[in-house]
């Protein structure tokens, strides 16, 4: 299925800068395959205008395809349909109303700390009548949701370094490779240029499914084979990116398991390497956070913290999740921008991260509203 993406023999990068002699210490230079987009035109066998077609054409997809709501992702999630049958079924003001608030929030992954505290104020409040009927009690935990998030609101910038490296790490299966894929698309429709370095070396496929996306965005892909070093790859990637004088270079990794120690100083060893030719890069380590996984969540974060020095968090699958409200238990735990949130499969379902947006396709704007 993918052998058009059968690598010529490898050759350097036109350009590109010498390899690092103490690099070596690190990560043995390796001969780095650069893949320019559509990856396929290096094969004569594949019919590259088919190729090209196949490109505009998911673009063209992409860009008439009607972008929906926050709402309109959100508002089929668990999360918030249960919500939403807290409201319905409890029109009046009690204990059995709040309690089920509580059991809803928890069970949504929100948190037991968190949870008790938004609870206890609204049990308060609700004490000294401070609410007219349920529609005021429903706009006050509106209010105190948002504020919870407002804090972790901050967008990425990508500009005043060149190359801008990002380095994208997560576990397996949390979407991280289509994250990347996303980013690319999101970073080209800027305006800015864009080189990816497959640094997944391990996982079967992982690679291809990088260079799949390059093609499809007109994305250049550094590439060795099966089993290399990531760290080398990702060195030869910079390398390049600063001959080429290209903005942003968005670095894959791994799929590594949190409670694997000697997986997690890997990524310490990118650092490190990355180091030799930019003491300040990464720029940015983006964890991509899978929203279905609820409060383990919680220890991957931290274990990625601890390895590499996490700088923000990409949310995925909250479209369809019953366990979204993990993303107040890591505003509140640990305070790290959520720079993205994953709303869809397409390409613009990756949006920069919006508290008050986020919250209102949870909640209704008023009892009587779209859930």
């Amino acid at each position: 299925m993918l052998k058009f993406w059968k690598k010529k023999p490898a050759e350097p990068a036109t350009g590109a800068a010498p390899q690092a002699e103490d690099a070596s210490q690190d990560a043995a230079p390796v001969p780095v395959a650069v893949e320019e987009a559509p990856a396929a035109a290096a094969d004569p066998a594949v019919d590259t205008t088919a190729v090209a077609d196949a490109a505009a054409a998911v673009e063209s997809a992409a860009a008439d395809a009607p972008k929906r709501s926050w709402r309109e992702r959100l508002a089929g999630s668990g999360f918030a349909r249960g919500l939403a049958a807290v409201f319905r079924r409890n029109p009046v003001l009690d204990d059995a109303f709040l309690d089920e608030l509580e059991t809803c929030l928890i069970g949504a992954d929100v948190g037991v700390a968190t949870t008790t505290a938004l609870v206890d104020d609204l049990r308060r409040r609700v004490g000294k009548r401070e609410f007219a009927d349920a529609g005021a009690l429903l706009a006050r935990l509106r209010e105190e949701l948002v504020g919870l998030l407002r804090p972790v609101e901050r967008p990425l910038d990508v500009g005043g370094r060149t190359p801008f490296v990002l380095l994208v790490v997560g576990v397996n299966g949390v979407g991280k490779t289509t994250t990347i894929g996303k980013l690319a698309h999101r970073f080209r429709a800027q305006g800015r240029s864009v080189l990816l370095a497959a640094g997944d070396t391990f996982r079967a496929a992982a690679v291809e499914q990088l260079q799949a996306w390059g093609a499809r965005n007109q994305v250049p892909v550094i590439a060795q084979g099966s089993g290399a070093d990531s760290a080398s790859v990702i060195f030869d990637a910079l390398q390049t990116a600063r001959s080429r004088g290209t903005d942003v270079l968005v670095a894959d990794t791994a799929g590594r398991l949190h409670t694997q120690s000697g997986l997690m100083d890997e990524l310490a060893k990118i650092r490190r390497v990355l180091g030799k030719l930019d003491p300040e890069a990464p720029h940015e380590v983006l964890l991509v956070i899978d929203g279905t996984t609820g409060q383990n969540a919680i220890s991957q974060t931290r274990q990625f913290r601890d390895a590499i020095g996490v700088t923000g968090l990409v949310v995925t699958k909250l479209d369809g999740t019953a366990k979204g409200g993990v993303v107040f238990a890591l505003a509140r735990e640990f305070g790290l921008p959520i720079r993205y949130v994953g709303l869809g499969e397409q390409a613009t379902d990756l949006r920069e991260f919006d508290a008050a947006a986020f919250v209102d396709g949870l909640l209704p704007a008023a009892l009587g509203g779209d859930a």
